[in-house]
């Protein structure tokens, strides 16, 4: 037992942790991605709204997400703990910079934590704390089953503590759920929250241009056949397409607002 502690105290375990937990992390950002895309339905936030219910009232999933933000907290600290050590063994910068972006990310993973990190706390309780604590609003959406179409409007609850309701009627589906996508519309329209998720995305994509790979080696996960495939993946899938992929929304959303 005292071996295994001194193992996860030392530098070693210390990033095995943060490579574990940054891969799960990973995962979290593919279907985080996933389930915000639906904000480009055109449906008014039909889709979008059911979609942020479930996250938020399904057991397992709500469990799941308990388990993410544990991660994160996890992470950010063994983060702050790794960075502190290694400036304390190096405590003169290197003379010079390099320019090469695997290099940068790899020298400056603790800035670029830290605005990560810091756009997750305001992220999380400007969108999760208002819809999760706040009375919030809500919205009715009449899908017509026969052709598909959907219509909406503001929707007033009568009984207290509501939350979520579906129900058919003449082949026309009724649902009343909280409305998340509002919130949306709302902060993507302030220029200052656009461009702050937009930092936060150029973060992001630099951290993930060194960190994924550097998991799977912290891992020992190394091999002349599979290592090309996986730095194919952080370059390409979370350096540029992800990032990218979330990028379009507060710029989608901003100029929609100016229209």
């Amino acid at each position: 037992m005292t071996n295994f502690k001194q193992f996860f105290q030392s530098t070693i375990g210390r990033k095995l942790i943060m490579s574990m937990t940054g891969l799960f992390l990973c995962l979290f950002l593919i279907v985080h991605l996933g389930g915000n895309l639906t904000l480009f339905a055109g449906d008014d936030g039909y889709t979008f709204n059911i979609y942020a219910h479930f996250m938020t009232h399904f057991i397992p999933v709500e469990i799941i997400s308990y388990a993410l933000y544990i991660s994160i907290l996890v992470h950010a600290w063994y983060a702050l703990m790794l960075t502190v050590k290694n400036r304390q063994a190096r405590p003169v910068k290197y003379a010079v910079a390099s320019k090469a972006p695997v290099k940068w990310a790899s020298l400056n993973m603790g800035l670029l934590g830290s605005i990560i990190f810091l756009f997750l706390v305001i992220h999380m309780s400007n969108f999760w704390g208002r819809y999760k604590f706040t009375a919030g609003t809500y919205r009715e959406y009449r899908k017509d089953l026969l052709t598909g179409n959907i219509t909406s409007a503001v929707y007033k609850p009568v009984a207290p503590n509501f939350e979520y309701s579906v129900s058919t009627v003449n082949d026309t589906e009724i649902v009343r759920v909280k409305d998340l996508y509002v919130i949306v519309t709302q902060s993507f329209s302030l220029w200052w929250y656009s461009l702050l998720y937009l930092v936060a995305m150029a973060a992001v994509a630099y951290h993930m241009y060194h960190g994924f790979q550097s998991a799977f080696r912290t891992a020992g996960l190394v091999h002349k056949k599979y290592t090309p495939v996986i730095q194919a993946t952080g370059i390409w899938l979370f350096a540029v397409i992800i990032p990218l992929a979330f990028a379009s929304m507060p710029i989608a959303f901003y100029i929609k607002s100016l229209l």
